[in-house]
């Protein structure tokens, strides 16, 4: 903690970016800026719905709920700083401004990694045992996985921003990417790091492989149940929430990989600000509408909620 606080006060890291400001990039820029609003609004929107419609306050939608919150942060820890330094042109970002975002991102990424295998499972259990659902899901069950999602998470993160935080960097402290991601920063260390690099692919292993394991597993079982159902209905429709759930997870997942489980001498900067991309901005964007908008219930309180407000500003 010493070493942080004495760094702390002397250099500031330099974020590269992702985007210059030639024409190509300022369209790219707008995008990503137009993807970050429906993201931040639609993930509000959802916290608002579930929490504020008692017929949402089920196992699944308290689940999505935490989801959303997991993404309206992520989206919050990266994207307003990276926007103030391209439309400033100041690239510099803080000692402790670049571990907070470190212990954050590794944070959000682990506790949303647990929480989408823990969702699948509860979409397994809904589907291929229903009769039982309501005695294995309980409120507590449900505050558990939870619980144990964030956790994991934390913990990690708290681990990986004190230990990255305390290596010495010098050098002109300029790191590749557009947010102080972990594998760029330690590319700045003035000691050999390798080890604790081995250390962090053996936890992203576990921490991906792991969830994206049960995750399979989950839908696996529901594709076995739902050709078993009698009802052809029934079964399209479970089938069509578990298809676009799955693409969902599979971006998530897919992007992640990419960026931490590739060996050393295959990464390439511009290639994992590109991906990083789709986890941080993208994907948080795609979760509440393809969990929302192809969800009956969901746009039933929508709805429920226009009506309300058109009543309220009539009178």
């Amino acid at each position: 903690m010493e070493i942080w606080l004495n760094q702390s006060s002397t250099d500031d890291f330099i974020l590269l970016g992702i985007f210059s400001h030639s024409p190509t990039d300022l369209v790219l820029f707008s995008v990503v800026m137009v993807v970050f609003t429906v993201a931040l609004c639609g993930n509000v929107l959802l916290l608002f719905l579930i929490y504020g419609d008692p017929q949402l306050h089920t196992p699944m939608y308290f689940f999505l709920s935490q989801l959303s919150l997991m993404d309206l942060i992520l989206v919050c820890t990266n994207v307003p700083k990276m926007v103030v330094n391209f439309l400033t042109g100041r690239k510099s970002i803080s000692f402790v401004g670049c571990g907070i975002q470190i212990g954050l991102f590794v944070c959000l990424v682990g506790s949303e990694g647990f929480l989408l295998g823990f969702m699948a499972y509860d979409r397994y259990v809904a589907i291929s045992h229903p009769l039982h659902y309501p005695v294995l899901m309980t409120q507590r069950v449900c505050l558990q996985i939870v619980g144990s999602s964030w956790a994991f998470g934390i913990i990690d993160g708290v681990i990986q921003m004190v230990v990255v935080m305390t290596f010495p960097y010098c050098g002109l402290r300029e790191v590749n990417h557009f947010f102080c991601e972990m594998l760029s920063l330690l590319k700045l260390a003035c000691i050999d790091t390798s080890i604790f690099e081995n250390v962090i692919y053996a936890c992203c292993v576990f921490m991906l492989f792991l969830p994206f394991s049960i995750t399979v597993a989950s839908y696996a079982f529901i594709l076995r149940a739902v050709l078993l159902m009698r009802s052809a209905q029934a079964g399209k429709k479970a089938l069509a929430t578990c298809s676009s759930h799955l693409t969902a997870v599979s971006l998530f997942y897919g992007a992640a990989m990419f960026i931490y489980l590739r060996p050393r001498r295959y990464r390439v900067p511009s290639h994992d600000k590109v991906v990083s991309i789709f986890y941080t901005v993208l994907t948080p964007m795609l979760n509440p509408l393809i969990y929302s908008l192809r969800n009956h219930d969901v746009m039933r309180a929508l709805r429920k909620g226009l009506d309300h407000c058109r009543i309220s500003s009539q009178h």
